[in-house]
């Protein structure tokens, strides 16, 4: 008699797509979604993101009733509205990122979480506009500002209309800095294109997770426009700190304590 085959349990062991190890994947949750074979760092939804950073039940979201429209009746592959509609049941939220007040270790922040599983956390009307209120409340409620970005850029079905969100951020973030608030950013792997170009570049502080992409236009995109080959590690975090527009590198375990030591620093 043939013996039974015992198969695997599915999604008990999954691969580490930086180093190719298998890993057991609840020891990698543990961890924080980091590989323990090489400190990998996945990319994470905005509820883990805000479960990892904010004290336990203290997030309280505000924005929640924003909606994106399709201005353009723009299309595709799909129809925008079908792909919203798709991303809102996928993800089991509005948009791509969450707003609102929180305790970081005991100090109270206005917090702001990309959702990079939310059509790659780009930024439309509803995002910008998340990301201003958000600012506003900073601004009225005299507390620090932390934004956690991770996005691909614009988002293109919005055409114009998303692209000047990168200045109405950037304009909420001068009144903030005239308010003498404090802005910390924290920025994950990948924070590119308008969103890098805009309120990811910033920060009064700016920290990134290791190994983070960070930059305009890939790196691919940009070898081909010039014509060159670029330096290696081009567009990570580590690159960019080299060149002055990161200040810290952070693992994802020392975030809290890494915001709280710099509220405290900065005498918020």
């Amino acid at each position: 008699m043939d013996e039974k085959k015992v198969g695997v349990p599915a999604g008990l062991w999954t691969q580490c797509q930086k180093c190719g190890h298998m890993v057991y994947e609840k020891e990698v949750v543990e961890a924080l979604n980091v590989c323990p074979e090489c400190g990998h760092h996945r990319r994470v939804d905005a509820r883990t993101r805000i479960e990892q950073l904010a004290d336990p039940e203290t997030f309280e979201e505000f924005a929640v009733d924003l909606r994106s429209t399709d201005p353009l009746k723009f299309k595709d592959r799909v129809p925008y509205k079908d792909r919203l509609k798709k991303e809102q049941k996928k993800t089991g939220e509005s948009d791509a990122v969450l707003v609102g007040q929180a305790f970081i270790r005991g100090r109270s922040v206005i917090l702001a979480v990309m959702n990079p599983n939310f059509i790659m956390a780009s930024m439309g009307t509803v995002v910008g506009e998340k990301i201003t209120r958000a600012i506003e409340r900073a601004i009225q409620e005299n507390l620090p500002l932390i934004i956690v970005t991770a996005s691909g850029g614009a988002r293109m079905q919005e055409g114009m209309i998303s692209l000047v969100q990168m200045a109405k951020t950037s304009a909420a973030l001068a009144q903030l800095d005239e308010a003498k608030g404090l802005y910390i950013v924290v920025a994950t792997d990948p924070t590119t294109a308008g969103v890098a170009a805009s309120f990811a570049s910033l920060g009064d502080i700016i920290i990134s997770e290791p190994n983070a992409m960070i930059g305009f236009a890939g790196p691919r995109v940009i070898a081909n426009t010039i014509n060159a080959e670029l330096p290696e590690g081009f567009q990570t975090a580590e690159f960019m700190q080299e060149h002055g527009f990161v200040d810290r590198i952070v693992h994802r375990k020392d975030l809290r304590t890494e915001i709280a030591r710099l509220i405290d620093y900065c005498g918020k």
